[in-house]
C-alpha cells in the first residue's frame, strides 16, 4: 500500500476504534444489567457476575462491527470530503477505483475480526456460559439448606429447616407451597434427604404430614405420610446439559454436520450446514458496509452545505442491506435447503457499491446542460 493508502487506511482505523469502543460498551451495558438481575438477585457473587459479563463481550462485539465499520467508513470519508482531501486525491487522477483500495483494506481488516468472532471465540464464550450454568444450577442448592432461616427460592414457596446433620440429613423441616391456586399446601417432616432425580434434585420428606384448605367447606386437611417426594428442579435455576448447543459447535462441524451431531443438537443437517453458512455470510457484510459508505460519498461532487445527501444515501444503502438479509435469513431458516440465500445481503451490496463506484468513475451527463464541444462559437 502505498503512503495515501496508509494515511486513508489510518484515519478508517482511529474512528473505527473509537466507534467499535462506545457501541460495545452501550450493548454491553444493557447485557450486564439483564445478567445482573438474573444473577445477584439470585444470590451469585459479584465473582460470577463479571465472569459471566465477561463471557457475553465476544458476542456483543461480533454484533457491533459491521456497525461500527460502516459508521466509521461514513465519518472517516465525510470527514476527508470536509477536508477537501479527497476533492485533491480525486483532482490529482486517483479515480473512485482507486480510491476504494485502503476502504476495502479497512473492510477486510475488520473481516477478519469478525472471523476470529464468529468461528473461535463466540462459540468457546456460549460453551463455557452453559458449563458454568450448570455448575450454579447444581450448586443452588445450597442455597436451600440453610439453619434456622426462611429461605423463598422463588414466589409462592417458602422453606425452614430446623438444623442439617454432618450426614445431609435435613431435620425439622417445613415447606410452604401456594403456588397452584393461591392456597397454600403445607409440608412437614421430622427429616427429609436431598437425593439426585433423573428430573433434578428430589427431596424426600419421611414422616410427616401434608396441611392445605378445602376450597369447599374451608375445612383443613391433613395426610399423614411415611414418605414423599418433592421435586426441586422448578425451584432452581435452569442449568445446561451434557450435550451441546448449535451456538457452541465449531463452524467447521457446522458445515459437515454428523448423524451424533444432529442427535446432540437436536437440528437437522440441513439446518446446522445453513447455521454455519450465515456464520460466514455475516463476516462478509464488514466490506461491504465500508464499500457501500465509500460509493455513497463519491456520489455528487463538492457542496459548502456539507455531504449531508450523501451520509443519508449511505445510510438507506444500509437499511435495503439489512431488510434483504432479514428476508433472506428467515427464508433459509423456515427452508434450511435456501442457505445460499444466507450470501443474498452481501451479493447485494456488493453489487450495489460497484455500480456507483462505476457511476462515480463515469458521471452521468445532467439532462439540458449541452456539451462544451457543441456550443456555438
Amino acid at each position: 500500500m502505498g503512503r495515501i493508502d496508509r494515511y486513508i487506511l489510518w484515519q478508517f482505523m482511529l474512528v473505527f476504534g473509537l466507534t467499535a469502543l462506545v457501541l460495545v460498551m452501550i450493548y454491553w451495558v444493557n447485557r450486564a444489567v439483564v445478567l445482573f438481575d438474573q444473577l445477584i438477585s439470585d444470590g451469585q457473587s459479584a465473582w460470577v457476575f463479571l465472569e459471566f459479563t465477561a463471557l457475553a463481550l465476544p458476542g456483543v462485539v461480533k454484533l457491533v462491527l459491521p456497525l461500527a465499520a460502516f459508521v466509521a467508513a461514513l465519518v472517516a470519508l465525510n470527514r476527508l470530503t470536509g477536508d477537501s482531501e479527497f476533492v485533491v486525491l480525486q483532482a490529482t487522477g486517483a479515480s473512485p477505483w482507486r480510491l476504494a483500495r485502503p476502504v476495502l483494506a479497512f473492510g477486510l481488516i475488520v473481516m477478519a475480526l469478525m472471523s476470529v468472532l464468529s468461528h473461535g471465540l463466540v462459540p468457546a464464550s456460549i460453551g463455557r456460559i452453559d458449563s458454568r450454568q450448570a455448575e450454579i444450577a447444581e450448586t443452588a442448592t445450597a442455597r436451600l439448606l440453610r439453619e434456622g432461616e426462611f429461605v423463598s427460592p422463588v414466589p409462592g414457596v417458602t422453606l425452614y429447616i430446623a438444623s442439617v446433620s454432618a450426614q445431609g440429613e435435613l431435620r425439622g423441616l417445613l415447606l410452604s407451597d401456594s403456588r397452584e391456586g393461591g392456597e397454600p399446601t403445607t409440608y412437614t417432616a421430622s427429616h427429609a434427604y436431598l437425593v439426585r432425580g433423573e428430573g433434578g434434585p428430589q427431596l424426600v420428606m419421611v414422616d410427616g404430614q401434608m396441611q392445605r384448605i378445602d376450597p369447599r367447606t374451608g375445612g383443613l386437611l391433613v395426610t399423614r405420610y411415611a414418605d414423599l417426594v418433592y421435586d426441586l428442579s422448578p425451584l432452581l435455576p435452569s442449568g445446561g446439559s451434557d450435550a451441546r448447543s448449535w451456538r457452541e459447535v465449531g463452524t467447521l462441524e457446522l458445515l459437515r454436520p454428523t448423524p451424533a451431531l444432529e442427535a446432540e443438537t437436536g437440528r437437522s443437517a440441513a439446518r446446522l450446514r445453513a447455521e454455519g453458512h450465515n456464520r460466514m455470510a455475516e463476516t462478509l457484510l464488514a466490506p461491504v458496509a465500508a464499500l457501500l459508505a465509500l460509493a455513497a460519498m463519491l456520489q455528487g461532487g463538492f457542496s459548502r452545505f456539507g455531504a449531508w445527501k450523501q451520509v443519508a444515501l449511505g445510510i438507506l444503502l444500509a437499511i435495503a442491506v439489512k431488510a434483504v438479509e432479514a428476508v433472506a435469513l428467515q427464508a433459509a431458516r423456515d427452508d434450511p435447503a435456501l442457505w445460499p440465500l444466507v450470501y443474498a445481503p452481501a451479493l447485494f451490496g456488493l453489487a450495489v457499491g460497484a455500480l456507483l463506484l462505476a457511476r462515480a468513475a463515469r458521471p452521468w451527463r445532467r439532462a439540458g446542460r449541452a456539451d462544451p464541444a457543441e456550443a456555438p462559437a
